[in-house]
């Protein structure tokens, strides 16, 4: 009797057998696919990015004979992180017709300016960027929308066949950071989960950081942050009705925000870099930092006052991981004491900046996602 008991004991077994090793198969198969998702969602941070934009609005503009001297300057400066802009136009805000124009860098050009800073040792997020072609009206890239609900699929159907078309180009280049959109404020809140569709099509292919760059008033309003890996804030805060404001006005002028993006970090519970910042060289332009001023006078040392107050508000915050500065340009010799633009070259905010980006920057790490 036991030893019939024994037999149909080990019958038992030896039946199970075959499915065990299937069962733990097919777990592992699954665990495996689950990290491989989680590192598609989350890839490595690239650490504090003491980052600047780099921009051309010309064809060949990368590719011009000057501008690596133009990125040996900024080089020096500290900057290891460059934002490298393209752009494409629509016609007006209700228009689909997203396409490039003879101010669009060719590819070749951007590959070019691509590879260049990786060959420097620059980390790079390539930007891409959507304006208007008919401003006539005063309207913007924010208040780009449609009339008609079944324009829309259209809208992103053109905007999507745009991005992803820089998106392949990230994915050969090995660029590290992309950009998934730039202050297209109306579609990002009305459409939010279309944006979530691209995004998804962008993770499919590109295994690098995604960020979207919001502008300053609307960063609240945006519903796909969990699904990108920073917040990304274009911080044109306005911080004084001054025309020639102090560094320590400006620096107060930083203490509301400072409260609102804290608050807004401790519920979204994610890293916050500005993928744009600055403002001109010329009086007024703390008032509204997003405003070209050139009417007014050159102001030099209010630009590098504004540089030294927001990096003294943010740089120590553990959940602040870092911003590109608008913007740096393609000829070395541009900027200067007399220029009333947004580029700090050859102005004392270069000066700043080199400061700046050469103290370290400690982290605990307890920075949020």
């Amino acid at each position: 009797m036991v030893k019939s008991a024994s037999k149909r004991t080990v019958g038992k077994k030896n039946s199970m057998s075959p499915v065990l090793p299937v069962a733990i198969i097919a777990l592992l198969i699954a665990a495996v696919v689950a990290g491989m998702a989680i590192f598609k969602k989350a890839p490595a941070d690239t650490g504090f990015q003491k980052g600047m934009g780099y921009v051309t609005w010309s064809q060949e503009g990368y590719m011009n004979p000057e501008a690596d001297k133009s990125l040996e300057k900024l080089k020096e400066t500290g900057t290891d992180c460059v934002s490298i802009l393209v752009t494409w136009y629509q016609t007006n805000c209700w228009s689909n017709d997203i396409q490039p124009t003879e101010k669009t860098p060719t590819d070749e050009s951007l590959v070019y300016a691509i590879r260049k800073c990786h060959e420097m040792g620059f980390k790079v997020m390539l930007k891409p960027h959507l304006d208007l072609l008919d401003t006539q009206d005063g309207s913007w890239r924010g208040e780009i929308g449609c009339l008609k609900e079944e324009d829309w699929d259209k809208w992103f159907d053109a905007y999507t066949k745009y991005i992803m078309h820089y998106v392949n180009m990230a994915v050969k280049e090995k660029v590290e950071m992309f950009c998934v959109g730039t202050e297209l404020s109306t579609t990002a809140t009305v459409k939010g989960y279309m944006w979530s569709d691209l995004i998804k099509k962008v993770r499919q292919k590109y295994n690098g950081l995604l960020t979207y760059a919001a502008h300053w008033d609307r960063y609240q309003d945006i519903r796909f942050w969990d699904q990108l890996d920073y917040v990304g804030i274009n911080a044109y805060f306005p911080l004084t009705e001054d025309l020639s404001p102090s560094y320590q006005e400006m620096k107060d002028g930083w203490k509301k925000w400072l409260v609102e993006i804290e608050e807004f970090q401790e519920r979204a519970n994610m890293p916050i870099i500005f993928p744009e910042c600055g403002c001109n060289s010329a009086d007024g332009a703390a008032i509204r930092p997003w405003e070209h001023v050139a009417r007014r006078e050159a102001n030099v040392e209010l630009q590098a006052d504004y540089y030294k107050a927001l990096l003294e508000t943010f740089w120590d915050k553990e959940w602040f991981h870092g911003l590109y500065w608008w913007y740096w340009g393609t000829v070395p010799g541009m900027g200067g004491k007399y220029n009333r633009g947004f580029t700090p070259q050859n102005k004392p905010a270069e000066d700043i900046l080199k400061e700046w980006y050469a103290k370290p920057v400690r982290r605990t790490g307890k920075s949020g996602k």
